[in-house]
């Protein structure tokens, strides 16, 4: 990885249609401290002031980013919380097959296997730097990542803002994507517990190769059709459903009948380990990582040259079972870099 400087935070295309520095939403699980330590944090590296609205949902509002939110990542827990805290403010009876205390130990229990998980607001990427010397001051006070133990599938999501919405830019990201997704997983070393759960599923060979053919010029509608026929679902290495959801909402909601789809005008990417208690680990990896697929992007003929070879290589039986593909990007990409 490259020397963490102003310059190399940046891609080529920094702004957005609108001329506005493009931002990136980025989300943190982890485990190993508490809530009230995690809000302590981001109010010291950022200001605001706390809202809570259950002991597993919390947010800090107008520091200086925006708002960031701070929560336990299982939708049941949070939902059991909200009935406890509904309860306590209306002094209404809880469900009736479960006691005050069982939820309270449900919730507990939790605590121990589910992460929770910081989500920042959308930050202009000028200003994604700021997060390292507040993740390096989670660490310090105990945060553990994807590696502390075999069931921490934590991991890091990005989402960042398109430069614009035009089919064709889509697609080059997923053709840059596909390219380097080999070569970025060897660089991450996906924990072993993240490659087997479902969450960062990769793309399937007959959507790739699609997708990375010299042919393929859909228009917007087209391309939305593909992806939902091929990845009608959120686990995916690059999620694509909240930027299509953001497009074109109702050709998505006819696919996919999930409540957690929400709109925006970003990628999900999903892949990257959260490696917090690493102290040579920061979101220095993951961003730069992702920074060479924005380079790809821009770089039309390189682009082309290796979704030719990529399409060359995928063709070989051997190719799974081979690191012959991850060798020649690194060629490539050296060879770019000097």
């Amino acid at each position: 990885m490259p020397e963490a400087n102003e310059a190399t935070w940046l891609p080529l295309h920094r702004l957005t249609a609108e001329q506005k520095m493009r931002r990136v939403g980025v989300e943190i699980e982890y485990t190993g401290i508490t809530a009230q330590t995690s809000v302590e944090l981001i109010q010291a590296y950022f200001g605001g002031n706390l809202e809570e609205k259950n002991s597993l949902e919390f947010a800090v509002v107008d520091t200086r980013l925006g708002k960031f939110k701070l929560e336990l990542d299982a939708d049941m827990m949070k939902s059991l919380a909200a009935k406890k805290a509904a309860k306590q403010t209306e002094n209404t009876a809880t469900d009736e097959s479960l006691s005050d205390t069982a939820a309270d130990l449900l919730i507990e229990a939790a605590k121990q296997f589910v992460p929770w998980e910081v989500v920042t607001p959308p930050i202009p990427f000028d200003q994604l730097s700021t997060l390292v010397p507040f993740i390096n001051a989670m660490r310090k006070t105990g945060a553990l990542g994807t590696r502390h133990a075999l069931h921490h599938a934590f991991g890091v999501h990005l989402n960042p803002e398109l430069p614009d919405h035009q089919p064709a830019t889509i697609v080059k990201y997923l053709q840059a994507f596909f390219c380097l997704y080999e070569w970025i997983v060897k660089k991450e070393d996906i924990d072993t517990a993240r490659k087997l759960s479902p969450y960062i599923n990769h793309f399937g060979k007959d959507y790739i190769l699609l997708v990375i053919s010299p042919e393929y010029r859909p228009s917007l509608s087209e391309l939305i059709d593909d992806y939902l026929r091929f990845n009608p679902t959120r686990n995916r290495s690059l999620d694509m459903l909240p930027l299509f959801t953001y497009l074109d909402e109702a050709r998505v909601r006819g696919t996919v009948d999930d409540a957690r789809v929400n709109g925006r005008p970003t990628f999900h990417y999903r892949l990257p380990n959260c490696d917090i208690d690493n102290p040579d680990w920061n979101i220095t990896l993951p961003w730069f990582l992702w920074l060479e697929v924005e380079k790809l992007v821009v770089d039309e003929k390189k682009l082309a040259h290796l979704c030719t070879a990529f399409q060359q290589e995928l063709a070989r039986l051997s190719h799974p079972f081979e690191n012959r593909w991850v060798d020649f990007l690194e060629q490539e990409l050296t060879m770019n870099a000097t």
